[in-house]
């Protein structure tokens, strides 16, 4: 793909994306095309996966690397080193980029799990980290990431990583302590709604619609409510009032949501996303160390 040398970009630095994965794509392909970066100044890392790197090249025009020695420099050269691997290939993927890096430089984490001391630790420094949550919607650049800083992160950096991060959706700043009700609502978020949809096709078809008719149906409603909440304005209850007349269809139907406790169903189901995202950042904290 082909683009001017006197293009600008929003964001300037080289980066350099240590894994070539699904969310490592999903973040490049929103940069790429809304101009944030411009693919000659990022570069992917995949150790094994030569097709997977051909077709970044053919798809974005950006840099890959397999070799030792070409991804140390790619790695020492970059100016935002975004850590994509699988949580398992993290402890050895840190301890070996821990002599490549400079003071100054960014890690932007988007490892499912693992908390920036854990981070430091391994790396045995106290180097400028920011711990992100993105969702899957990402891949369509309707995603929700949650972003943590380490206190080595300058202003400058923490704009830097919002635009990295807006490029696919919107961005929410919290405590690390927060991380885990933010994946319960936001990162397995997407997962509760196609819950609810395919409940929803599958009455449509009881009640006598094509699949597609109901997925159809089904696919439309989503879209309109949540688009609704979000040019209106308004509270989500506040919407749901407006549809629901006492006595009426819409109010039989939340009242057998109310009776069998769905809101609260809901909730505690969250709730407890929250409790097992801990729980396997306990468990992937003591492997690693």
């Amino acid at each position: 793909m082909g683009h001017s040398s006197t293009q600008h970009a929003l964001i300037e630095q080289s980066i350099c994306f240590y894994g070539a994965g699904s969310m490592a794509e999903a973040i490049l392909r929103g940069l790429v095309n809304r101009s944030v970066v411009i693919p000659g100044q990022v570069t992917m890392l995949n150790r094994n996966n030569q097709d997977r790197l051909q077709y970044l090249i053919q798809r974005y025009g950006v840099t890959v690397v397999s070799n030792e020695t070409d991804r140390d420099q790619a790695l020492q050269q970059a100016g935002i080193i975004v850590l994509a691997m699988k949580p398992i290939d993290a402890a050895a993927a840190l301890r070996q980029l821990s002599p490549l890096l400079k003071p100054d430089q960014l890690l932007v984490s988007v490892i499912a799990g693992l908390e920036i001391n854990t981070i430091q630790d391994l790396l045995g420094k106290k180097q400028p980290i920011a711990r992100t949550m993105p969702n899957t919607s990402s891949t369509i650049g309707l995603g929700a990431t949650g972003i943590v800083y380490s206190e080595e992160v300058s202003a400058e950096q923490r704009v830097t990583v919002r635009r990295l991060f807006e490029a696919v959706g919107t961005v929410t700043e919290i405590a690390e302590n927060q991380m885990e009700t933010l994946t319960g609502i936001s990162g397995s978020g997407p997962a509760y709604i196609y819950y609810m949809m395919e409940a929803m096709i599958a009455a449509g078809v009881q009640g006598g619609l094509t699949h597609e008719q109901a997925r159809e149906l089904t696919i439309q409603t989503a879209i309109g409510a949540a688009h609704m909440v979000q040019q209106t304005g308004e509270d989500p209850a506040e919407l749901r009032a407006k549809v629901t007349s006492p006595n009426g269809a819409t109010a039989a139907a939340i009242k057998v949501f109310d009776d069998h406790q769905m809101k609260q169903t809901i909730i505690r189901g969250i709730e407890r996303c929250a409790e097992r995202s801990q729980e396997m950042g306990a468990a992937l904290k003591e492997e690693l160390s």
